[in-house]
């Protein structure tokens, strides 16, 4: 149902009219739930719950009861449950009558539902808790990557619309297992698997939780330190579904939300089309090659047009690598075994005193072979 209205009604969002009509329909297609597609007031819940006589939710109530779903990490389930209880805390009063109906289905799942009467300050000693659970796993996943930063290794952030085949194309890059199905939110929690580029150089590719339209500004802080993994990311494969009619706006969504957490994304973002194999008209790709003329074109379940993939993510490793020359004495031999297999060697000459090496290396490896530069 659509109703063209200035702004929305602060009593029931939709005009009294409106509301009539609505309890009509549901009353003749005999429905059991009413979801609103924007954000509702604890006021216009409870409202629309005593006129309807039906359970009401909003868009954020949908989202975060998928979320619920789908998280199966601790991690995500502390943050999942942060977002549900940070939602219905101001909305407990309107949301009385409802707690007291019993029973499955969309927007019944999360902490507390079956009880009609939920304590305030349960509630708020529940969120401390959380946080303080969600800011010690925050500190351990930004240890980790400081030791993936002291080891160099070169990461790669998949990001994305929901949906637009990021772990799929994880699998495909790196051979792992990762779930995936056709459904919005399939993944929540962050994953790091290994994959190798041209010459046997690692990478580390991390999946991350797809963006959405509207992305509840509950969930946005609760999964701050899973967003953290986007900004973390040497480079961000911006996946996007080129069958989805509506990829464009879906582009535009998450710069939106990447501008958010890393406001210079762009110098580091590839864009990728991917499910080219889902599109039968050609003109779409003529289109898009010349608005995106640095875009990629690959389908992640046949494994079309990764040549050109691997291909430009090696090269931008190699542009985030200076050219050292190094006169390394024979007992360095680790070290030389380091870049062979971090970085790319250039030349190499054996010398009677020392090996003379060219070679491209990343930052912290460069820093270690700093004592045998070779200065012109």
């Amino acid at each position: 149902m659509v109703q063209a209205k200035n702004a929305p009604d602060n009593a029931y969002y939709l005009g009294k009219g409106k509301v009539e009509e609505l309890a009509n329909l549901i009353e003749h297609l005999e429905a059991n739930l009413v979801i609103f597609d924007n954000e509702l007031s604890p006021t216009q819940i409870r409202n629309l719950d005593r006129v309807l006589d039906i359970k009401v939710i909003d868009r954020t109530a949908l989202i975060l009861d998928i979320f619920a779903r789908r998280a199966l990490s601790k991690e995500g389930k502390f943050q999942v449950e942060l977002a549900q209880l940070q939602y219905m805390l101001p909305r407990l009063i309107g949301l009385g009558k409802q707690l007291s109906r019993l029973g499955g289905g969309i927007g019944t799942r999360g902490p507390g539902e079956t009880q009609l009467e939920v304590d305030r300050r349960e509630i708020r000693r529940k969120i401390s808790e959380l946080k303080k659970e969600i800011t010690a796993l925050r500190k351990h996943r930004k240890l980790h990557r400081q030791r993936r930063q002291r080891n160099r290794c070169f990461v790669v952030s998949l990001v994305g619309y929901t949906n637009a085949g990021k772990s799929t194309l994880l699998n495909a890059l790196t051979g792992s297992t990762l779930y995936t199905e056709d459904k919005l939110f399939a993944t929540l929690d962050p994953a790091v698997r290994k994959g190798r580029m041209e010459g046997g150089k690692e990478v580390l590719f991390t999946d991350t939780v797809g963006f959405i339209e509207k992305l509840p500004k509950q969930l946005v802080i609760a999964f701050q330190a899973t967003l953290e993994e986007i900004a973390a990311g040497d480079l961000l494969l911006h996946v996007v579904d080129v069958s989805h009619p509506d990829y464009q706006n879906q582009i535009a969504i998450v710069h939106e939300h990447l501008q958010k957490i890393d406001p210079g994304f762009i110098d580091r973002e590839q864009l990728v089309f991917n499910k080219i194999d889902l599109v039968e008209n050609s003109n779409v790709f003529t289109s898009l090659k010349r608005e995106f003329p640095e875009a990629l074109f690959v389908s992640a379940i046949k494994k079309e047009g990764f040549a050109e993939l691997n291909g430009r993510i090696s090269n931008f490793m190699s542009r985030q690598k200076p050219i050292l020359k190094v006169a390394l004495p024979y007992s360095a031999g680790k070290l030389l075994a380091e870049i062979k297999e971090q970085g790319e060697i250039k030349s190499i000459q054996y010398t009677e005193d020392a090996i003379i090496v060219d070679a491209t290396v990343d930052g912290g490896l460069a820093d270690r072979l700093s004592d045998y530069l070779i200065r012109d």
